[in-house]
């Protein structure tokens, strides 16, 4: 039997290694918790790819040698995590998913939430991180790109006008600027700095109950330059938008 993180040889026939092969018994910790890290481990080094169906319940019983129960636990725990996908009827089972990048950016920020980053850190974190993707969005940003980040700019103008600006709106701006890059690691890192952002902003209004109206020209002089390809307006705009922020967070924290 296969131990995880091996590749099983090819049999006579040249066909490939039954899937099951590369799961072997359990016997130490929490039993599901071990599972779930054996079946991640195979997923991670592409022994188990998108697509491809994991042996019956009975089946996992037998190779991990546990009751129906823990590999339950296991099963759903992968699919809390969007690992494993669980279809029902005769063509039923647990399949390998590719994650969204809605889950796994929902992951990052669950662990840049737990690990109680200050508003300073994360405005600090968003200077490097925003300045730096700003010649990518003037380089590749779409003529629906574009749009999009009027039309939030119109929403956000429409929100402050009535004395009702949701700081929810500048996150959003922010995280479908970064998308402009069309970057999928950068699209990701963006939705993962939504909440702590909405936090850190929470921060600066209160030091500065207007925070945020300004925001929104800024915003909108930002997409005049990207819509320009002026790379060099663009990210003069983005650094004293951001310094701004920084002040007014190092003001209350201090």
């Amino acid at each position: 039997m296969t131990r995880p993180g091996t590749t099983a040889p090819a049999t006579d026939g040249g066909a490939a290694p039954n899937k099951g092969d590369l799961l072997s018994k359990v016997s130490v910790g929490r039993i599901s918790e071990v599972i779930v890290d054996q079946i991640r481990l195979l997923i991670r080094s592409g022994q188990l790819t998108a697509g491809d169906r994991l042996p019956s319940e009975r089946e996992l019983c037998e190779r991990f040698g546990v009751s129906r129960v823990t590999v339950r636990e296991a099963l759903r725990v992968l699919e809390a995590t969007g690992l494993v996908d669980i279809r029902v009827g005769a063509r039923g089972g647990a399949f390998v998913t590719a994650p969204s990048s809605r889950m796994v950016g929902e992951g990052i920020a669950d662990l840049i939430s737990l690990s109680s980053l200050s508003a300073v850190e994360v405005t600090e974190a968003r200077m490097i991180f925003e300045l730096g993707l700003v010649p990518l969005v003037c380089e590749r940003a779409t003529a629906d790109d574009i749009a999009a980040l009027y039309e939030i700019c119109d929403r956000a103008t429409a929100a402050a006008e009535a004395g009702d600006y949701p700081l929810a709106l500048s996150a959003e701006w922010h995280s479908r600027f970064a998308r402009s890059t069309h970057n999928r690691a950068i699209a990701l890192l963006a939705e993962s700095l939504h909440d702590p952002m909405i936090r850190s902003l929470q921060e600066a209004r209160s030091t500065a109950p207007s925070h945020g109206e300004l925001g929104v020209e800024e915003h909108r002089a930002l997409v005049d330059a990207v819509a320009v390809r002026d790379v060099d307006r663009a990210t003069e705009l983005m650094r004293v938008h951001l310094t701004r922020t920084a002040e007014r967070v190092a003001s209350h924290e201090g």
